[in-house]
């Protein structure tokens, strides 16, 4: 029989003084509960109650292990309760990994919001420019670009989709003008990101064309942050997802090269271990972030082709014409 349902009984029996009571107040019948309690005495060797057709009373044994049991079922309630309360109640420390980049340009700002919206959630968050390992790193939530995880047990939700794009500063492009086609890249220098799939390689698109050139870049880094430091300071043309220097695009600190050329697209996910009951804190982390993406809609800006680069702003088209 159920130890728990025994003890949960033999507590309630002692404080009601009726096995009928606390049968009702277990969900027993008044058979079932007898031979519940038979079986707890039977099980420890020892009688617990004293009963007859008018009364029933504790045992002495019956006493001491009534202390012990009622102790018991309190710290299990709480213990019920608390568990409860976390899938209900967001809290607890949260850990999040991304890539630096996107940990500073869009996790960071929204912490404060977040944390003001769920004040008992902690955020831990690990940047890092490779894919930790989720569960050997305790890991509640990750940032990625990669389209599929090899572990079953790893669930992905899907942000919003980028373009990888060419860009670099006016002075650059004015001291030493933008390449007309993709294969006076060549004659560049390059800021080029060694943790890409092909860091050796372009491949672009352009409808039905394509091309593939190989190159070699000036400085290269595993990380998008020294990169685009780099480009902003003059040092060359670097080639970065959208989403780390949309806004240097916008604000004309950097300018899009080749525009009208495609590169292979990332697709931005997010990443957590399956589970049947997910926490409130991991539950509301993701709803809270994918929320925000559809309102400043990310997706549309990020793959959208820049008017100038791709000629439709007016005569200052560095991007070039077509090759």
């Amino acid at each position: 029989m159920d130890r728990w349902t025994e003890i949960e009984l033999f507590v309630q029996t002692a404080e009601l003084g009726s096995l009928s009571r606390a049968a009702e107040a277990v969900g027993l019948s008044n058979a079932a509960a007898s031979r519940h309690l038979a079986s707890l005495e039977a099980r420890l060797g020892a009688q617990l109650v004293q009963r007859n057709t008018r009364r029933l009373a504790l045992t002495e044994m019956g006493e001491s292990y009534y202390g012990r049991c009622k102790t018991i079922l309190a710290d299990l309630r709480d213990a019920d309760a608390t568990v409860n309360a976390t899938a209900l109640d967001p809290m607890g420390t949260l850990r999040v990994t991304a890539s630096l980049s996107f940990a500073m340009q869009h996790i960071a700002p929204l912490l404060r919001a977040y944390t003001e919206r769920y004040p008992k959630v902690t955020v831990h968050v690990e940047a890092a420019n490779r894919y930790l390992d989720l569960i050997d790193n305790n890991i509640d939530v990750a940032i990625r670009t990669r389209e599929y995880e090899s572990d079953s047990g790893i669930t992905i939700r899907s942000l919003a989709e980028t373009r990888r794009v060419l860009a670099a500063s006016p002075g650059y492009l004015d001291r030493r003008g933008a390449p007309r086609t993709v294969e006076e890249l060549a004659a560049h220098d390059l800021l080029l990101y060694t943790y890409s799939n092909n860091p050796d390689a372009l491949a672009f698109r352009r409808g039905e064309e394509q091309r593939t050139i190989k190159v070699k870049g000036l400085l290269e880094s595993n990380d998008g942050q020294v990169l685009r430091a780099a480009a902003l300071d003059g040092l060359g043309i670097l080639v970065q997802p959208k989403y780390i220097v949309y806004e240097d695009i916008v604000a004309g600190r950097l300018i899009p090269v080749l525009d009208d050329w495609d590169l292979p697209r990332l697709r931005i996910n997010i990443a957590f271990q399956s589970r049947r009951h997910m926490s409130a804190k991991v539950r509301t982390f993701i709803d809270f972030l994918a929320a925000h993406f559809e309102r400043m809609d990310y997706e549309r800006k990020w793959t959208s082709f820049d008017p100038v680069a791709s000629g439709e702003g007016g005569a200052d088209q560095r991007g070039g014409a077509p090759s």
